[in-house]
């Protein structure tokens, strides 16, 4: 944290710029924020970002090391995969909880990763809006590796369409009903790239199609926003027509399904880093540890902090039926080092990785963040609280 920009921020408020924030969003997609907005972004200082940076760095390191692919089969075991799987993602996030470490000293704690995309665009839009309304430091960005907005967008295009500029679509489960749809809106906005429903494809032979205005549109690239959890619980009639997707078709995935399993929970058992809470899988466990209230329980695949278990007991063990897919991880110590006006707040950082071509190797590019004053970070489970929400953070430069 910086003191200075804190108080600064927090002597400068008023819910009139507050709410000149929201309608930011507003004005230029109607009703499209599905999830509360956090009244601040973070401030934080260069070193925090160095140690962010430091503990990605070693993240990326052991998914490009030649035994990742042998190494993460396992999750797609009981899961349903997906054909034509090539190379590694073109983009990863990374979640770091602002903690206290065993020295009690404010530090990041990675507490889970994903090979699937996240509010690239949207997080854009936040930063004009922020600043927009907002006073923000010239010497503060969002952005890492001395990416500005137009290399940021830049990279977003070659990591969306491709080199060669093939048409992509993004394509969602009933989009305009997703909580996360300001982030279609603005893909769509920045980059001109159409939103699609899986409702709407069709296939001839091995080719993947769309209509527009009567016209069938051939899709090369599918930008997958696609969550195979909420996919279960569709209609027969949704998941009827998702079954193309699991046929051999003519596309090529941004990112493929499959890296949604390979590069989440699943790998962090295999990450041993002091920035990296212990975590091993449920099926793998010796014996039940007697000091549970240090621990926490998550199931392998699910999404958005649904079906984490907090408070830990014994019997919890016995209630769980599929064991190798529940890790048992050392439970974050938040640090609420957020001074609001009503108390206390903690946060989540997600940090973007993009794949860069020229250098062969993973890069952190922007970030959102999430700040809370309950037991959960994710927006979903802090809508009656102030100065909570999603957010964005702000590094010195």
């Amino acid at each position: 944290m910086i003191p200075l920009y804190r108080a600064q921020f927090n002597s400068e408020f008023n819910e009139t710029k507050y709410q000149a924030y929201i309608n930011y969003f507003n004005e230029l997609f109607p009703n499209s924020v599905d999830f509360r907005i956090a009244e601040t972004p973070l401030f934080l200082t260069a070193a925090f970002k160095t140690q962010l940076l430091e503990v990605g760095e070693y993240v990326c390191a052991q998914i490009l090391a030649t035994n990742f692919i042998a190494k993460t089969e396992k999750s797609l075991q009981n899961t349903r995969s997906t054909p034509n799987e090539k190379g590694l993602p073109n983009c990863i996030v990374m979640d770091f909880a602002i903690a206290h470490n065993a020295q009690n000293q404010i530090a990041p704690a990675l507490i889970e990763l994903q090979g699937f995309p996240s509010l690239f665009a949207f997080e854009v839009l936040q930063d004009e809006a922020l600043r927009n309304s907002y006073s923000i430091p010239e010497n503060m960005s969002p952005y890492l590796n001395g990416y500005t907005k137009e290399q940021y967008l830049h990279h977003l295009s070659r990591i969306i369409k491709g080199e060669q500029g093939e048409h992509t679509v993004l394509l969602e489960l009933l989009p305009n009903q997703q909580k996360t749809r300001i982030d279609f809106y603005c893909t769509n906005h920045y980059l001109e790239i159409p939103i699609v429903c899986v409702t709407e494809i069709f296939k001839k032979g091995k080719e993947l199609f769309y209509e527009r205005d009567g016209v069938a549109i051939k899709i090369n690239r599918i930008y997958n926003r696609i969550v195979a959890d909420e996919l279960k619980n569709q209609s027969v009639e949704i998941k009827e027509k998702a079954e193309i997707l699991y046929t051999d078709l003519d596309v090529s995935w941004v990112t493929h399904p499959n890296h949604f399993f390979r590069i989440s929970k699943y790998l962090l058992p295999y990450l041993h880093h002091h920035c990296i809470p212990k975590t091993q899988f449920v099926d793998q466990i010796q014996s039940i540890p007697t000091d549970l209230e240090k621990y926490i329980l998550k199931p392998l695949f699910s999404f958005a902090g649904q079906g984490v278990i907090i408070d830990v007991q014994s019997d919890d063990f016995v209630s769980i039926n599929d064991p190798a897919n529940w890790i048992m991880q050392e439970k974050v110590n938040y640090a609420p080092c957020i001074v609001t006006p009503d108390g206390f707040a903690k946060a989540e950082i997600r940090l973007f990785y993009f794949w860069d071509k020229q250098t062969q190797k993973y890069i952190a590019t922007l970030n959102l963040c999430r700040l809370s004053k309950g037991k959960m970070i994710g927006v979903n489970y802090n809508q009656t609280a102030t100065w909570v929400g999603g957010s964005l953070a702000y590094f010195e430069k």
